[in-house]
């Protein structure tokens, strides 16, 4: 007897798998503006010696890592992760946007409409319902805190980002379910410095919408064709959590 989810585990199963979160430890970096001490991983709350047995406790803040930010990160009364159905973030066709040779010439690069257009030309539409990451390669600096921010020597920090057209053009043209970055942030550093707030992640979680924040392995993925998964916690009243994400990419 044949069971169809069978088959098309057996098929998944045959695909490459892309690693899209990076490892955590206490070491990691965080942003900077979160106090002190806000991290506490494998804490030993019971070891071996009294039951023979070790138990954990991991301290974190929600935005830590590779994280999925929910609207009520950013946005008052909005959605928290309890508020999001499987359906919804759990597994996505994913499209990446390749800018990483223009951020190598310009760290400050902000990405636009016409690089959207330029991937569609060649791949075909972005599909309703879709994950969209912007790959920059701003990972292979992790973990490198003084990296990420790229400050220069008057402390004004220096990485590309998204920017509100740009959003506006994939989720309210394209309709999108999310989107996802290497960076630390949604927006360019000399866009938040101009704007004066995070105003393309504001309007990403204003749309009642989610984001992936700090990805990697970007480089590692097809332009189009994957399938993006996107796992976190069940934690009702989290805004934002750590999360597990991966893709599968059909064999060559």
């Amino acid at each position: 007897m044949r069971y169809e989810l069978w088959d098309t585990a057996e098929k998944l199963n045959s695909c490459r798998t892309v690693e899209l979160s990076h490892p955590l430890d206490n070491t990691s970096p965080y942003w900077d503006g979160m106090p002190k001490g806000v991290v506490e991983l494998a804490e030993t709350l019971i070891d071996y010696d009294e039951m023979d047995l070790r138990i954990q406790t991991f301290k974190f803040p929600g935005q830590f890592g590779t994280h999925i930010d929910y609207p009520a990160h950013f946005i008052r009364d909005a959605r928290l992760a309890g508020g999001f159905s499987i359906d919804e973030t759990t597994m996505l066709p994913l499209c990446v946007i390749d800018v990483s040779e223009k951020v190598a010439q310009n760290p400050d690069y902000e990405i636009t409409k016409d690089d959207i257009l330029e991937f569609e030309e060649k791949y075909g539409r972005i599909p309703e319902g879709s994950f969209v990451a912007m790959r920059t390669d701003w990972s292979l600096r992790w973990p490198d805190p003084v990296l990420l921010a790229n400050a220069d020597e008057d402390g004004n920090e220096h990485f590309p980002g998204w920017t509100v057209p740009v959003l506006k053009f994939l989720y309210e043209e394209r309709g999108v379910a999310g989107t996802g970055h290497e960076t630390l942030d949604t927006d360019s550093a000399v866009g938040c410095a101009k704007a004066g707030d995070l105003i393309a992640e504001r309007y990403v979680l204003g749309r009642d919408a989610f984001q992936v924040e700090v990805m990697t392995n970007l480089d590692k993925l097809p332009p189009a064709g994957s399938l993006i998964f996107i796992a976190a916690p069940r934690f009702s009243e989290a805004n934002g959590l750590p999360a597990r994400v991966w893709a599968l990419v059909p064999q060559e």
